[in-house]
């Protein structure tokens, strides 16, 4: 890699890491081109980019963004994970760590809040925002739903209350 693909490496990055809401620091070791190829799918079917960094480079490219305390973890074979969707991006990162022990989770940072591993674990467990947007509209339909079924009835209600009211006369 010349000088000039460095530099624009460097800057592609750096506008990645600005723009995005998390950075999931990771290493492997040892992984064989299979395992690269499910982790990379599982990333991607996370709507997550995943890219492997050369340290020097990707601490190049933190420099004047929020993620700029990640610099001390890019140490060894590492990649980064970038997303809008923190959750998302941590299950499938948490999620292919408990499955392969060659993959690891470093750190992970959150509009530059900078995440233990603990805390990404629990991160985990949350409901990505599709999941929530899903209950949202089913919490939003549900009432609808249930006025449509209780509005004839009630109408029906009122008109023998009014009919026995009017016999009673």
């Amino acid at each position: 890699m010349n000088r000039n693909e460095k530099v624009e490496l460097v800057a592609s990055l750096h506008r990645t890491l600005s723009e995005t809401a998390v950075v999931v620091v990771t290493q492997q070791v040892g992984m064989d081109v299979d395992e690269v190829e499910q982790l990379r799918g599982a990333m991607r079917e996370a709507g997550t980019n995943y890219k492997v960094t050369k340290n020097r480079l990707a601490r190049l490219a933190l420099k004047g963004t929020q993620y700029e305390g990640l610099d001390g973890s890019f140490s060894g074979p590492t990649a980064i994970a970038t997303s809008d969707d923190p959750v998302a991006t941590v299950k499938a990162a948490v999620k292919f760590a408990k499955e392969n022990e060659k993959f690891s989770i470093v750190t992970g940072s959150i509009e530059g809040s900078i995440l233990s591993i603990e805390d990404l674990k629990k991160l985990a467990e949350l409901p990505s925002f599709d999941e929530l947007r899903a209950k949202i509209i089913g919490l939003l339909k549900t009432p609808a739903m249930n006025l449509v079924g209780i509005l004839p009835a009630s109408g029906g209600k009122v008109a023998r209350v009014i009919s026995a009211r009017g016999q009673q006369t």
